[in-house]
Formats: structure tokens, C-alpha cells, sequence
């Protein structure tokens, strides 16, 4: 489904990312796991069409987006949950729903869209007239994963969505991610919890210093002993 290859990506003079090669099969969760300044926000920011790349090839159903601008990489299926959640202050809860939902033109599947979003969070559905700026860590967490999902996504790609978030909500949250994987969208998540994301991921590869240093299934990342020793307090 999405296909990253030899991907370098620079700020400046900093080269950020330096030749990645990944790829995700349709139906999959994979994650990026490594430490905080590795490169993975940026990755995902680059498939996103929100950082240009150096060079390198990024094929999405077998099509290059290199050079696409990011309406139209969201317009393909493809969109991005950032870190931080980024909601929309002053707005209602309903109205950053509907901004999720702006290259939508199908009235009747942005109505479907706000049914399918208010059942897997009926706290949004309870709050749809709230400022979303007054809606607490988790409930903003939700909000954005809503708002994302309002562009009818194939592909998700979500940036630390378990950061800052009471242990509670934590759980509640890869439950979640696993619930709309089982129900067709491919999943790519980046996640300083890496024991969570491994327990439920496909596949993983451990990125470091701007490249993949190592791949894996996620049971077997779980297992290895510099994985437990890097990522997972062993």
C-alpha cells in the first residue's frame, strides 16, 4: 500500500532522514519506534506531502506523491493524526469534525461520517457543542483521531497519540487504534510507548539517528534484547 524508499529528507543543513526503506501492506499496523529527535515525526510528515524530500521515492498504491501537495495526498486516502492533537481552539467539537471532512463533497457521507465518528466516541457525540479547547487530553486525543477519520481515510498515520495522556485513556486509545484497523484502515503509528505499539503492531522497525536500524515483527521486536534494553526498560 504505501511503499518509502532510499527517503532523505534535510532542515537546513541537519539531514533529519538519511535513505529510509519501509513499506506497509494494505490491512497492516506498523510502527515506528525510536527515541524522541530520531526522524520519525518527520517521516510521517513527508508521506503527508508537509515536508519535501531531498530524494528518495514515496509510492502510495503503487503511484508516486513525492511531488503531490497535501490536500491531495489526503484526497488519495491518506490522512495524518499529529502530535499534539492540534484541535481547533473556538471551534466546536462538531466544527472541528467538519474541517476533517473539507474535501468530502457527499453530504450523505460526511452525515455517515459524524454517525460512525459519535459511535466509537460517544464522548464527542455528548460534547458536539463544546469548545473543543475545554475537552481534556484524552477526549482531544479522540477528537483528532474523529477528525481524521472524517476524511474517510485508507491509510492513518498517527503521531504519538498516547502522549501527555492518564493511563486510563492510554489503554482506551489502542483499543481504539486496533478497532479501526479491524475495521479497514491500514495504520502506521509512531509511539514513545513502545511496548504498547508493539503489542499490537504487524510489524515494527526501530528508527535511530535518521535511519531504520532494525525490523521485525511486533512480537519479535517485544522480544529482542536490544530493543528491551533501548525502548523497553529490560
Amino acid at each position: 500500500m504505501l511503499k518509502v524508499s532510499d527517503l532523505v529528507v534535510n532542515y537546513g543543513v541537519i539531514n533529519a532522514v538519511k535513505k529510509v526503506n519501509f513499506e506497509i501492506n494494505q490491512g497492516e499496523i506498523v510502527t515506528l519506534i525510536g527515541a524522541n529527535g530520531a526522524g520519525k515525526t518527520t517521516i510521517l510528515k513527508s508521506i503527508s506531502g508537509l515536508l519535501k524530500a531531498k530524494s528518495g521515492q514515496i509510492e502510495y498504491e503503487g503511484k508516486s506523491i513525492n511531488r503531490q501537495k497535501a490536500p491531495k495526498i489526503v484526497a488519495a486516502g491518506i490522512s495524518q493524526v499529529p502530535e499534539g492533537r492540534h484541535i481547533f481552539p473556538g471551534l466546536s467539537v462538531k466544527e472541528n469534525l467538519q474541517m476533517g471532512a473539507f474535501l468530502v463533497k457527499d453530504s450523505s457521507k460526511i452525515r455517515q461520517g459524524f454517525q460512525e465518528v459519535y459511535d466509537r466516541f460517544p464522548v464527542l457525540k455528548e460534547r458536539e457543542n463544546q469548545d473543543a479547547a475545554t475537552l481534556s487530553g484524552g477526549e482531544q486525543q479522540m477528537l483528532a483521531m474523529g477528525r481524521a477519520l472524517m476524511a474517510r481515510p485508507k491509510l492513518i498515520l498517527l503521531d504519538e497519540p498516547s502522549m501527555g495522556l492518564a493511563p486510563i485513556f492510554i489503554n482506551e486509545i489502542f483499543d481504539i487504534i486496533k478497532e479501526i484497523n479491524s475495521n479497514g484502515t491500514t495504520v502506521l503509528l509512531i509511539e514513545q510507548n513502545a511496548k504498547k505499539a508493539l503489542s499490537i503492531a504487524d510489524r515494527g522497525y526501530v528508527v535511530a539517528s535518521g535511519e531504520i536500524k532494525m525490523t521485525g515483527t511486533g512480537g519479535e521486536l517485544l522480544q529482542n534484547e536490544d530493543v528491551q534494553k533501548a525502548y523497553l526498560g529490560g
